[in-house]
């Protein structure tokens, strides 16, 4: 979605509903300064376009046992589109990688991988990604601790 010409009151839904994606109609209308109606169309309009992707709980990692967070480099035999496409889909199917982006550069992917402990992790890594097709190296760095985990992006507001 290429960058959208937003008005004021659209920047300021979009910052609202970052912060906290469970504000009622009513508080988000009254924080905006709009009333329930158009607040209401204007979240559908911003929904439809495309700006807001989806709404989702943040859940502790750690709630549900997941103490490793891993960040591992995956440098990929060929670059053929139909070979990236591939180790795409095979790391959709991958519940514990739970980011995936592709890099400029040396590395040709960087991936977030939760575990459950550091065996569950190396078993994962040897027999899910390292031993899947056309992956030449996988360079791991486990995380110590997270200075800064925020969602979204800045909105500036005029």
């Amino acid at each position: 979605m290429a960058a959208v010409n937003f008005d004021a009151i659209d920047l300021r839904l979009l910052a609202e509903l970052q912060d906290n994606g469970r504000i009622t109609n009513v508080e988000l209308a009254t924080k905006v300064g709009l009333t329930a109606p158009p607040c209401l169309r204007r979240m559908r309009t911003l929904e439809q376009s495309g700006a807001i992707k989806g709404y989702h709980a943040v859940v502790d990692p750690a709630s549900l046992g997941y103490s490793i967070m891993v960040f591992a480099m995956v440098s990929l035999k060929s670059q053929a589109e139909a070979d990236l496409k591939a180790f795409e889909t095979h790391v959709r199917s991958l519940p514990e990688i739970r980011e995936c982006h592709m890099l400029n550069g040396e590395i040709d992917f960087i991936l977030k991988i939760v575990a459950h402990d550091l065996q569950s992790f190396q078993e994962f890594l040897t027999s899910k990604l390292t031993a899947a097709p056309n992956v030449s190296s996988v360079k791991t760095s486990l995380t110590i601790r997270t200075a800064k985990d925020e969602p979204g992006v800045p909105i500036e507001l005029p």
